[in-house]
Parts: structure tokens; sequence; C-alpha cells
């Protein structure tokens, strides 16, 4: 693709993320967000009469998806101190969902080092927690091959991060997120099947607690697939096959989308208990190959074989690989906290994605830290103030 269509997506999918998108919190500009030896730089500076212009680059340390530029560059824009104008500014960036190598320039601002001081802590950790999900839920994607990974996080973490994390799921590949929230920035809406909540609610009675579900997304929301969960009891394949000759019974065949199995790391199912054959062989707790082919070999036999299996609790890139290496029937995965960095690498989970920010030069001439010289990176597309503002108004954007 050439520089020309790059600059046109950067451009476009800008005009999709406008500032007030993220809610920026008015008290960044004041600094109250940041390292105070960021602020207090720049009012030394200020206190000197010195407002140096200066290029600053940012990169990580390590290879993945990088995401949250188009965050940063909406902060850019409207969050530098109040005696600047965006315009004072160079910005150039790769775009969000570009692959990333350790220690490539993500994005590089030229311009007066007062005017955004301020912005360095800020911009440093979006780009380090975005795309730490996003790299993680590739991973996953990659593992998964052409099964859909359904973002689960948001019970994992602080909700005030939610919708950012929901973005960069969906960055890097995540077909679905849980929550409204999660999918905000696109206009989308949290998908899922049903909390064992639901089934307690309704005396620990699976079958009764699905078609209660059921029932209600047929008449409120009848775009919502009805997949029922199987392992309140600890028995996934009795509870898939009660569940689907309900449904049946009730709603005639095809309305039950699937089943998810959910068993706990700490149990072993009783499918798998009453078959001695396994024991002794391999680690049978939690969500396992036998389970999903028991599951699989129960439904098929009383044709339900349109019921779809999902799977969670526990997965990572390197445990979703190994489902698919073995070709097992999987409708969607779930993934959750080790999206977020909660885990090792030898699971292919990164912990963390952290970026740096350095000052390469100062009123045109070369001035940085020892080992920290610009570095270029032809990747960079530079934003065009003016386009993006025609873009922003609903006008023709012009030529690049």
């Amino acid at each position: 693709m050439s520089d020309t269509d790059r600059a046109s997506l950067l451009h476009r999918d800008l005009s999709r993320f406008p500032a007030d998108l993220f809610q920026f919190d008015p008290r960044i500009r004041e600094g109250w967000l940041s390292d105070r030896y960021f602020v207090r730089t720049a009012e030394t500076l200020r206190h000197d009469g010195r407002d140096p212009a200066v290029d600053m680059q940012f990169f990580p340390r390590r290879d993945g998806i990088v995401a949250g530029l188009y965050e940063c560059i909406r902060m850019v824009q409207t969050q530098i101190a109040h005696d600047y104008d965006h315009h004072d500014f160079e910005v150039w960036t790769l775009r969000d969902g570009d692959r990333i190598g350790a220690w490539e320039v993500a994005l590089r601002i030229v311009g007066p080092y007062r005017g955004f001081a301020h912005l360095e802590t800020l911009i440093d950790g979006v780009l380090a927690r975005r795309s730490r999900v996003a790299t993680n839920v590739s991973h996953a994607v990659e593992a998964a091959g052409e099964v859909p990974v359904i973002y689960f996080a948001p019970r994992h973490d602080d909700w005030r991060i939610q919708t950012p994390d929901g973005y960069a799921a969906r960055i890097g590949g995540g077909r679905s997120v849980s929550s409204d929230a999660g999918a905000a920035w696109w206009g989308g809406e949290g998908v899922g099947t049903m909390p064992h909540a639901l089934i307690a609610a309704y005396g620990g009675d699976t079958v009764e607690a699905t078609l209660a579900f059921a029932r209600y997304v047929r008449d409120r929301e009848p775009d919502v697939p009805v997949i029922g969960l199987v392992d309140f009891d600890n028995d996934c394949v009795g509870d898939s096959l009660a569940v689907a000759r309900a449904m049946r019974d009730e709603f005639g065949d095809g309305v039950l989308a699937g089943v998810r199995v959910d068993t706990s790391g700490m149990l072993v199912d009783r499918s798998l208990i009453d078959d001695p054959e396994l024991w002794g062989r391999e680690d049978l707790r939690g969500v396992n190959p036998h389970l999903v082919r028991n599951v699989r070999a129960a439904l098929d036999a009383e044709g339900f074989d349109y019921v779809g299996i999902v799977v969670s609790g526990g997965f990572t890139p390197r445990r979703i690989r190994r489902f698919a290496d073995l070709g097992l029937p999987i409708m969607a995965y779930g993934v959750g906290s080790s999206v977020l960095g909660r885990g090792n690498e030898l699971d292919g989970v990164v912990p963390d994605f952290d970026f740096t920010g350095d000052v390469v030069g100062v009123d045109g001439e070369p001035v940085s830290k020892v080992g920290r010289s610009r570095w270029e990176n032809p990747r960079l597309l530079r934003v065009d103030w003016e386009r993006l503002g025609r873009l922003d108004a609903g006008e023709p954007a012009g030529a690049a």
C-alpha cells in the first residue's frame, strides 16, 4: 500500500474517533494526571523565559501490535497547554493496528516542549496499556485461526478502563466484547452467553434458567444467540443434553446456538470421572480436549449437531493453539485475564508493553541522552491538521 493510501486511511480512521469520544478529563491540561516532574519542567522553562521546540519520539521495547495512537493524536489536538494551538505541532504516527518492532518509533511530536510536556506520562501509559491488550488478543486470535475470540476481561480489572480496553481488543482482532462499554468506541454492543448467577437464581436448575433466558431474548433481543451455560453441576454432558432437549421441545430445532463449557480448573467433569481409561494419562481438570469431545459426541448422537461449543476459563494463546492443533470442534473462545497480561510468555502472554518517550532534538539540533538518538522510521505518516479538520466537519478531505 502506498504512503498516499495509508495517509488516507489514517485520516479516515481518525475522523471516526473524534476527540470528544475519548472524554478526556479536563484536568489533563493542568498536569493533574502527569508525573509532577514534567509539569515542573515546563514551569522551569517558563520561569527562565525559554520555549524550545523539541523533537520527541515514542517507542516500545518489544514487538507487537500498537494501539492507542489515535487517542494520543486527539490528546495532542485538544489537551496541550492553554497558550498553544495544535497547529504549532507536527505529529508523525503509525496507525492503530500496525505491527511494530521493539525500539521502532510509533509516534513523533515536534513542537514547543512547554506545550506538551505534561502529556508524556499519559501518552506512554495509553500506548502501553492499549498495545498490551491488542497484542495479547492478537496472539489469541492467531492461535484460534478462524474461530472467533470473545473478550471477557472486564470482570478482571477496574470498570473505568473497559471502553479503551475493549477498543484495544478490537484492534487486536477480537470479534466481540462482553460489555456495551467495551464496544462503545466503534458503536457496538456487548455480547455473551449467560452467567452462573442466572442458574443460581433458578435454584440451580440449568434447564429452567436457559429456557427463561431463551424466552427473554426471543421476545426482547431476538438477534442475541441462545448459548446455554452447562457446567453449573459439573456435568457438562448431562446438562448439555438436558438443555438441548428442552430447547427443542419448546422452540424446535436450531434455536439453541451453543453451549458454553466453563469448568473450574479445580474440578474434573463427571463424564471424565466415570471414564477410568483416562485417569493417569493427563490432567483432566477444567476445560480439556476430552471433555469437549465428550460433549460434542453426546450432542451429535441425539441430532444436536447444530449446537456449537464455546469454551472459556483460563484460556491463553498456548492453550488455544493446543485445542486448534487437535482440531477440536470449538465455536468460540472466551478469553479474560490473560489478555490483560496476567500470565507468562511461555503461554503466549505479553505481561508488559512499555513505551518510552525521548527528546532527540532541540530547536532543530540533535540533542539526546546517550544511546537514544533520533531513529528514523519511514512508515510514519504526518497528521494533516487541516485535512483532519475538514473531515471532522464533514467536508471532503481533499488530496493527501
